[in-house]
């Protein structure tokens, strides 16, 4: 990340500058990002797009995000546990989503994974990650950073739990996004929200 400072929005409110960049990530930034996520089914599509998001803009993501919805049922894990190699065809045929076999792939593994698990199993071991200690809020998108001994150690429990595709710098991204963390930085508007 560059070293960028707060900036105003359209309403004079100061934000982190990555949030003013279009409108759908003034919505995202807002309303989501940084706030608490909780249950299975919820942390699974976090931890799906987060891993689809590998390499792409995270935009591309959200911009697609209802197509992913559509395609995998929801992001119901019990549902996405049950595609076979039929769903795995028409996944990779669907241009709303981001068609890359290793990442479908990997979803509907991890669905399979999941499905096994007791009900609150993936929300107890992704928050079990959460830093005890809060730090000081960042200054500047450059105090942000992309890893964190937390988020390698998510990633270790995950894959040793079977879960594909997620590493430390995806992990610290679901940390991110569901509010394990808050990166918003001093000042912004939704630090606090």
């Amino acid at each position: 990340m560059s070293g960028g400072g707060l900036l105003a929005g359209p309403d004079g409110a100061l934000r982190c500058p990555w949030g003013l960049a279009t409108e759908d990530y003034v919505t995202y930034h807002d309303t989501e990002w940084g706030k608490p996520v909780h249950g299975d089914d919820a942390l699974y599509e976090r931890l799906c797009l987060e891993a689809f998001q590998s390499g792409l803009s995270w935009l591309t993501i959200l911009r697609r995000r209802e197509g992913f919805r559509k395609a995998f049922g929801d992001f119901r894990i019990a549902a996405v546990a049950e595609f076979g190699p039929a769903d795995a065809e028409r996944l990779l045929a669907d241009e709303g989503i981001i068609r890359n076999r290793a990442k479908i792939e990997a979803t509907l593994a991890n669905a399979k994974v999941l499905a096994g698990w007791e009900p609150g199993a993936l929300d107890a071991l992704i928050w079990s990650h959460a830093p005890k200690r809060k730090g000081r809020a960042p200054r500047t998108t450059g105090d942000v950073p992309a890893v964190t001994p937390e988020s390698t150690a998510l990633a270790k429990a995950l894959k040793k739990a079977g879960i594909r595709f997620v590493g430390p710098t995806t992990a610290y991204a679901l940390m991110q996004a569901c509010g394990l963390v808050n990166d918003h930085l001093a000042g912004c508007v939704s630090r606090e929200a």
